[in-house]
């Protein structure tokens, strides 16, 4: 009896300002649905077109049957109220809601260009000139829902999207607080916490409650993993991180640039009150007079041609080279290729990009006998030789694997065929191996696919006599 009566709650409850007019009611009947776009805990998203208008949109999908188990009820609620709330540009727009017996349906704003983070982590890190557009935005949007009296409490780069035009739009209010209502999510446990572990605020830890601040926390770690390509607060596990977070345990790495710099260190301030524009500290205004946003036309933000997602090697030292490619990055696409991701995006390397390698049929200058010998040799010997296969090693040496301003060291093991494996020397693991091209240069655009990687050390082998010679 309890769950028809929390059933006709989730069914029946308005929200405060309504999303349809009182034309016919739509029905899923009424769309075709596609591919799924994204899942939740208790939701999934999925593609569908009118079939009327042939209008597309984002459809959240949400089972009440699970919404009920779950306690789920205040956040469906609260996410519809904030959504109906909501007339900005940088978010999603609630277009619709409707439902059937089983489930509801909110027909969402469809960001076709997918979220944030996979770019991130596709070009390691963004330029001086993309993340102070990129981070812009954001501010502009969290001026307009704080001045809504709306905390988001879970931002990060998976909930910031991005529109056909590259422009964000905000998402996820689940979690959100609307200030002045009630918390009737259940949050304010003793060891729980709202949000996503590395971009949890402090005050979130310690004090179980959060604040406007709070997305201003967040948008500090925002800022460091875009120059950087990593958030701020990181470790092994969520207990640690939240220690780091706690006692403001971070470091910038080599390259981060001074500028950008100093208004990180505004916003990862331990007392919320501390934070540049919260409301303590004079509001947006400040924030916005930053000089790492100078020359932002902040009125006409969303009418601005985004900058372009260019390929970009940023400098680990004040003089040291920056490389940016010629061919933008504007669309993703998912990969079921096994082969190590990060060395394949680094390169700009799609399978079908990569050209025959050279293989030698035979060793001329050892017999049959002696190679064996020499295999027997190097099992016995060679810390490397399980992950080269029946390949005899012909160099050996360390590098450094970077993407953004990060680094991994890595182990590279050039075998005879020739083929260059890769392996964490740490962990003991075969991380890859590099596909074998010529590289003219520097900079290697793929002919097929235009997409750019950077060599800032090559070696140049003779096979012929085994020697081996290092340039830059």
């Amino acid at each position: 009896m309890e769950d028809k009566q929390e059933a006709a709650t989730v069914e029946t409850k308005p929200a405060p300002q309504p999303t349809q007019s009182a034309k016919k009611k739509k029905q899923p009947q009424d769309f075709v649905f596609g591919k799924i776009l994204g899942e939740g805990s208790y939701s999934t998203v999925q593609l569908a077109r009118e079939i009327n208008t042939g209008k597309e949109f984002a459809m959240k999908i949400l089972e009440k049957r699970h919404i009920i188990r779950e306690k789920k009820v205040p956040y469906v609620s609260r996410e519809k109220e904030v959504l109906s709330r909501l007339s900005h540009p940088f978010f999603v727009q609630l277009f619709f809601t409707f439902q059937d017996k089983e489930r509801l349906y909110y027909g969402l704003s469809l960001a076709k260009k997918g979220e944030l983070l996979p770019y991130i982590n596709k070009l390691g890190s963004f330029d001086l000139k993309c993340t102070q557009f990129y981070s812009g935005e954001i501010i502009a949007a969290l001026e307009h829902l704080h001045g809504l009296g709306i905390i988001h409490r879970d931002l990060k780069p998976e909930n910031i999207l991005l529109s056909e035009d590259m422009h964000i739009k905000i998402t996820d209010f689940g979690t959100a607080k609307i200030l002045g209502s009630p918390d009737q999510s259940g949050q304010a446990g003793r060891n729980s916490f709202v949000g996503t572990a590395q971009y949890v605020s402090p005050e979130l830890l310690t004090d179980k409650k959060a604040c406007k601040s709070s997305d201003l926390w967040a948008l500090g770690c925002i800022i460091y993993q875009l120059l950087s390509g990593l958030p701020p607060f990181r470790a092994s596990n969520e207990y640690q991180v939240f220690q780091r977070i706690i006692k403001l345990e971070y470091e910038f790495p080599n390259g981060f640039p001074e500028c950008p710099k100093a208004l990180v260190e505004r916003l990862l301030v331990l007392d919320p009150t501390k934070r540049l524009g919260c409301d303590e500290m004079e509001g947006y205004p400040p924030l916005k007079a930053d000089p790492f946003y100078e020359g932002i036309d902040w009125e006409n933000l969303s009418k601005e041609t985004p900058p372009r997602l260019l390929p970009y090697l940023p400098a680990t030292c004040a003089d040291g080279p920056e490389f940016w490619g010629d061919s933008e990055i504007n669309s993703l696409h998912s990969t079921d290729s096994d082969i190590d991701v990060g060395i394949l995006e680094n390169l700009g390397i799609v399978e079908e990009d990569m050209p025959v390698p050279v293989v030698c049929q035979e060793n001329t200058m050892l017999s049959e006998q002696e190679r064996q010998e020499r295999l027997r040799k190097q099992e016995d010997e060679s810390p490397w030789s399980g992950f080269v296969g029946n390949n005899l090693i012909l160099k050996t040496g360390l590098i450094d694997k970077r993407k953004g301003l990060f680094a991994r060291r890595r182990q590279l093991i050039l075998t005879e065929g020739p083929h260059l494996y890769y392996v964490d020397p740490q962990a003991m693991v075969l991380k890859g191996e590099i596909p074998w091209l010529v590289f003219y240069g520097l900079h290697y655009t793929s002919a097929t696919t235009k997409k750019n990687f950077f060599l800032l050390r090559f070696v140049i082998i003779s096979f012929q006599d085994k020697r081996f010679k290092s340039g830059s």
